[in-house]
């Protein structure tokens, strides 16, 4: 009986030994990934150690200013790449780019608002404007 308790033993600090043999070699793969991940960012040896956590994150040149719905699947999406905007119309059988380049210009709150000329100079239809039309 004592024979087997001590093969047991041995069994199961074999099996720990290996355990804790691969558990050195996984962290061994995890921290010469992430020094490989910052050799390959930053282009040198130095960086490796600290520039991709420690260093300054780059300017974000990519953001989405304006969404709005056009129908239940498609969507306008206004688009700023490196201070130029793009209007985008997703959801459609096709994605297209309805409009590119437009300049960005910093807004003024100087108080005063500009007009924009609408493409027809006609008043609002009213409901009672559309029943009387129908009616005559």
């Amino acid at each position: 009986m004592e024979v087997a308790a001590s093969r047991y033993k041995l069994r199961m600090w074999e099996i720990l030994s290996w355990l804790l043999f691969i558990i050195f070699i996984a962290g061994l793969l995890v921290v010469g990934g992430l020094l490989l991940r910052g050799y390959l960012t930053t282009g040198n040896r130095a960086g490796a150690l600290t520039g991709g956590f420690f260093g300054p994150k780059p300017e974000k040149r990519l953001d989405v200013v304006d969404q709005a719905n056009v129908d239940g699947r498609r969507r306008l999406v206004l688009i700023r790449r490196d201070n130029i905007e793009h209007l985008i119309m997703t959801g459609g059988p096709v994605d297209v780019v309805i409009e590119t380049g437009i300049a960005t210009t910093s807004t003024s709150n100087s108080g005063s608002i500009e007009t924009v000329a609408t493409a027809h100079n006609r008043p609002a239809r009213t409901f009672s404007s559309v029943a009387t039309e129908k009616a005559s």
